[in-house]
């Protein structure tokens, strides 16, 4: 089912959807479904570019000498002859090129079969397109694939795979069936090429089991449940290999172990002559170890100093990285905010450009506009003088019909009355027209406008839902303060102290900062809240281990992207000392001097993170910035505050989006009645809001249902003009004699209809320009609202980084004083190991000398822990039990080799068992997968191809059903035709033959949809059905075609074809009866190339 060419659609696209879902076509529309391809005759791109077949010729074939060759079209094709003309040779001939089996073309069990009477082989050439990217080995084929058969009269078949110049280029099996799975060409899969006799085996067929299993060839299921079984069964034989090799496996380790047992008592001699060895080696050396003892102490002492000087190289370039990583992000915020300045000051002459262009858009549409008026004055004008004139024809015509019978005058008034009605219908066309773009245009707009009020609306509630939060916060701290900082803050507090009561922290977690400090100045409240921002909420922890069951208790309360922050600062009892580097002001105080912290460790977390000590508050905006941003401004001073929450630095001021107090204010009513008022406000507005939205939302469905009014009032206008043109035709097919003073003012009303048409080409002109110029002016404001929101945007990017810049700045300042502070005290470390190598090297020295005199009896230096009268007893026991040993065993390397087989044997048959039972284990989890996929992908296709067989018997008004029951492999259809309320559905046996005919073409039409393939063959589809079943059939399947033109469509029936369309991509091969004299047979072609 996997096809190379994954760009193909394997289904009905939605386009094919809506074309098949229409109701069923007039005889004037038939034609329309390839009038599409008439105007692309001359790109490829429409139809199918490798895989189809572009011509088949047959010599000595069945009962045939010579057959073709014939050219096939790349999209439909219909191959049409009587009984015995070779219909049905070409399609046998099809399968037998492409590689098929005898069997399958139900025409004898050998190819010999094949060969006609008389002749010694007979011969099939087929030449297939390989064009595109998908193209197969283009470089040696060229464009096209020459396959030519040959079968002998014993039955063997030989191939000779040619490129397009004749050129041989293989002729191995292999080769074409490497050809066909590159083109998905699947020529046993009965949906690719459908025989009489496959169709009356399945589809024809009464049985339930029958339809099932077309339906599993159709999609090549059938193929995968085959491949699994033979999986399965081969998993069977080699578990049962398996369990052979366990038992083999079993005596293979009594024998290793047998040699083992002999070899472990030889490898024991070995060690002890090994052991013996050492022994003496280790008393060469038991003096020296005495001497390295005196060391020991001394190389310990200056590995423990080593590996702390690790620990101080580790802090300076951790706060190496910490500075360099500072530097990095300050330079990076600081180019930031450039390019956001960069970027607000570059659109700005966008922004002023793109609003010119708006109203030069808006001037060409209100010009526009007054032109189409004026063509709609003239056009009037012109039909009023028609209906004058007109009027005066009528008059001289009834003078005239006094003379004239009382038919003539009859038809005549008849014919003057149908004229005039089809003006009006004309008219009423044109303005039911302009009427649909207008209710589309509106439709449109107040759509646009309802999404955008409904985005404006969930930003408006989302901010009233914040404020009632913030209400409701504010409202419970009138009895306790910290629901200021939040519902789950009290809760959050408790849990934090029963924590500390069970003993979970080691020290326990201050917090939130924000309620353990105090304003001595309630004016600067919003001041310090604007410069503290987040950390009022902050918690700060002792060390990491107290942070993680801080974190723990904080998930049950808060989410994690909403967690207040916490901090990890080792706790101490007294504040810092922050006189060297904070900012003295003889008028303004710092954050630090303006607030009461009796906690010291919420004022060196504030100190640490924030910088409190060099921030100034100054309350008047204009002082703020003559102290900040004159010459001689405060020294140590990095930025300040105004009362209003203003953020002033030495070169720029930011203002602040905060205004009142949320945390610090000590007014708790006022608070409270500020929110309140704002919540009644918003809530007022978002009532208006919603009435609005509703408006709209009416005004919107009022359009639709006008549109859908003008839509059917404009087709049945034209289904009546249609009638009446029709009518009128036929009453001025009959001549009578006309008076010659007639003929000036019929002349005059044929020049002035003349004119009233071209009227009405200016007129839609103009409309269609005002239509123009509109949707000009629309996109130009659209792109205009657009480059305005793109620069507030950038303008709402520049506060964070703003904040981001200056904690920056002040991160970089305390990391380089840390790092600084790290590098003199790794100074004086390495000073103090120095010493210690000397020291160390004096006795290393001494050391030398008694290594030289051991080094002669043994030149590998040992540590030896035993006194040298210990290891002399040790030698003398080892040499006797080594002399005892060896008299008892036999010949040292017959043992080796017998140890080393058996034991060679033994490691082969344990991987090789370990093997395959890793293997029967992964082949079990992917056949398990597997069998999941491949359920999935039945339970898919058998869905699709419901929904597609019940899309094309819509096409008649057929109602069906279509019931798989996978697990008796049975498929039943059940079909209603007609009404489907007027009846129950009913199986298909019960229908007449035409009616199962056009159910059975609809269920290969389905098939169709969910298999693909460069191209299909159907034989005798129609033959059971009847002239209106043949139609249907026949539009459903030339719009499936029509929809799918990459896929070449070939159709075998005796009926004559003589209604089709004449189009360029539909085929018509006529096959004359055979005539017995002569070997070869003529056909026609319809429309050859």
């Amino acid at each position: 089912m996997m096809s190379k060419r994954k760009s193909s659609n394997s289904g009905l696209t939605p386009d094919k959807r809506s074309r098949l879902s229409q109701p069923e076509p007039s005889e004037e529309d038939k034609t329309d479904y390839f009038s599409s391809g008439d105007g692309m005759n001359t790109s490829q791109s429409v139809t199918g570019e490798v895989g189809i077949i572009e011509s088949i010729s047959l010599k000595n074939f069945m009962c045939h000498s010579l057959l073709g060759p014939f050219k096939f079209g790349p999209n439909v094709n219909f191959v049409v002859g009587n009984n015995g003309s070779g219909k049905s040779a070409v399609l046998t001939a099809l399968i037998v090129a492409l590689g098929g089996k005898a069997n399958t073309t139900n025409r004898g069990s050998s190819l010999k079969v094949f060969v006609k009477e008389g002749e010694s082989s007979a011969d099939v050439s087929i030449t297939l397109r390989n064009r595109g990217h998908d193209a197969y080995k283009p470089e040696v084929f060229g464009q096209s694939i020459n396959i030519d058969l040959r079968i002998s009269s014993e039955g063997t078949r030989t191939y000779k795979l040619k490129s397009k110049t004749g050129h041989l280029v293989s002729s191995k099996k292999e080769e074409l069936i490497s050809i066909l799975d590159h083109f998905n060409i699947q020529v046993d899969n009965p949906v690719s090429i459908l025989t009489q006799e496959m169709s009356k085996h399945f589809l024809h067929s009464k049985k339930e089991g029958d339809k099932y299993k077309f339906f599993m060839k159709a999609t090549q299921l059938d193929q995968m449940k085959e491949d699994y079984s033979y999986i399965m069964k081969t998993k069977t034989m080699t578990q049962n290999t398996v369990e052979k090799h366990r038992e083999t496996l079993q005596e293979l380790k009594r024998k290793y172990q047998e040699k083992e047992e002999r070899y472990k008592n030889l490898a024991s001699l070995d060690e002890m002559q090994h052991k013996l060895d050492e022994l003496k080696n280790q008393m060469a050396w038991a003096l020296v170890a005495e001497v390295e003892q005196e060391m020991k102490p001394m190389r310990e002492r200056i590995a423990a100093e080593e590996k702390s000087t690790i620990k101080y190289d580790q802090k300076v370039e951790e706060w190496e990285g910490k500075v360099q990583e500072a530097n990095r992000i300050f330079r990076q915020l600081q180019d930031q905010l450039e390019g956001v300045t960069d970027r607000m000051q570059q659109l700005q002459p966008q922004c002023a450009e793109l609003k010119s262009r708006v109203q030069a858009r808006n001037r060409d549409l209100k010009a526009a506009e007054t032109g189409f008026h004026r063509k709609k004055t003239n056009l009037r004008d012109l039909e009023r003088d028609k209906d004058q004139l007109n009027k005066r024809i009528q008059e001289l015509k009834h003078s005239i019909s006094q003379t004239n019978s009382a038919d003539t005058r009859a038809r005549e008034e008849k014919m003057n009355h149908i004229q005039a009605e089809l003006e009006d219908l004309s008219f009423q066309d044109s303005t039911l027209a302009q009427q649909i773009d207008q209710f589309t245009q509106a439709c449109a707009t107040a759509k646009e406008k309802l999404g955008r009020m409904s985005r404006e609306k969930q930003d408006l509630q989302r901010a009233m839902e914040s404020k009632r939060r913030n209400l409701a916060a504010m409202e419970n701290s009138r009895n306790d303060q910290l629901c200021r900082f939040g519902e789950h803050m009290p809760p959050l507090l408790r849990a934090i102290d029963e924590a500390d009561r069970r003993g979970q922290f080691k020290k326990k977690p201050v917090g939130p900062l924000g309620f353990c400090i105090r304003l001595r100045d309630p004016e600067l409240g919003l001041a310090v809240e604007c410069c503290l921002k987040s950390l009022m909420l902050a918690f700060c922890c002792d060390n990491h281990a107290d942070e993680r069951e801080l974190q723990r208790i904080m998930s049950r309360y808060f989410q994690q992207g909403r967690r207040p922050q916490i901090i990890v600062s080792r706790f101490t009892n007294t504040v810092y000392d922050v006189r060297s580097r904070a900012v003295y002001h003889p008028e303004y105080p710092t954050v630090l001097q303006s607030l009461d912290i009796e906690n010291p460790v919420v004022a060196n977390c504030l100190i640490d993170m924030r910088g409190i000590e060099t921030i100034l508050l100054i309350k008047n905006a204009k002082d703020a910035r003559r102290a900040m941003q004159s010459v001689n401004r405060p020294r140590n001073c990095m930025e300040a505050f105004t009362r209003e929450g203003d953020q002033v630095y030495y070169n720029r001021y930011y203002s602040s989006e905060q205004d009142r107090v949320r945390y610090l204010s000590k007014d708790i009513e006022e608070e409270i009645r500020h929110l309140q008022s704002a919540l009644h406000a918003q809530q007022t507005h978002l009532d208006r809001f919603q009435q609005d939205m509703q408006q709209v939302s009416e005004e919107e469905r009022r359009n639709k249902t006008l549109l859908c009014r003008a839509h059917e009032e404009r087709k049945m206008a034209q289904e009546c003009c249609r009638k009446l043109q029709a009518e009128l035709i036929e009453l001025q097919n009959v001549e009578e004699p006309q008076s010659e003073d007639l003929k000036p003012l019929e002349e005059e009303l044929q020049e002035l209809c003349s004119r009233i048409n071209v009227c009405r080409e200016e007129f839609e002109a103009a409309r269609d320009k005002v239509l123009t110029h509109k949707k000009e002016y629309e996109e130009a404001d659209q792109l205009c609202r657009q480059q305005r929101e793109a620069f507030n945007s950038i303008a709402e990017e520049a506060e964070p980084i703003k904040e981001r810049f200056s904690n920056s700045d002040k991160e970089l300042a305390r990391s380089e004083l840390h790092k600084k502070h790290y590098e003199e005290n790794r100074k004086a470390h390495v000073d103090m190991i120095e010493t210690l190598k000397t020291n160390l090297n004096v006795k290393d020295q001494e050391l030398q000398a008694s290594i030289a005199k051991a080094s002669e009896i043994c030149p590998e230096r040992l540590d030896v822990r035993r006194t040298a009268k210990s290891l002399d007893s040790e030698i003398s026991r080892l040499r006797h039990k080594i002399n005892t040993q060896q008299d008892q065993h036999g010949h040292r390397d017959i043992i080796v080799r017998q140890y080393h087989e058996a034991k060679e044997n033994f490691s082969n048959i344990a991987r090789q068992v370990k093997g395959l039972e890793a293997f029967i284990r992964q082949l079990t989890d992917i056949m398990n997968t597997r069998h999941n996929v491949y359920t999935k992908m039945r339970m898919y296709l058998s869905v699709r191809c419901k929904y597609y067989f019940n899309l094309m018997l819509s096409q008649r008004g057929y109602i069906g059903k279509m019931t798989f029951d996978h697990k008796n492999d049975t498929l039943s259809i059940s079909v209603l035709p007609g009404e489907g309320g007027k009846a129950n559905l009913s199986d298909m046996r019960s229908l007449s033959g035409g009616e199962r005919s056009f159910s059975t073409v609809c269920f290969v039409l389905s098939l169709w949809g969910i298999a693909e393939g460069p191209f299909c063959a159907l034989d005798e589809f129609d033959v059971y059905m009847d002239m209106v079943n043949r139609r249907i059939s026949m539009d459903m399947m030339l719009k499936i075609a029509a929809s799918q033109r990459y896929r070449q469509f070939i159709f075998l029936t005796p009926q004559s074809m003589s209604s089709l369309p004449v189009n360029s991509l539909i085929r018509i091969l006529r096959l004359k009866d055979p005539d017995r004299s002569q070997s070869a047979l003529p056909f026609g072609q319809r429309n050859p190339e």
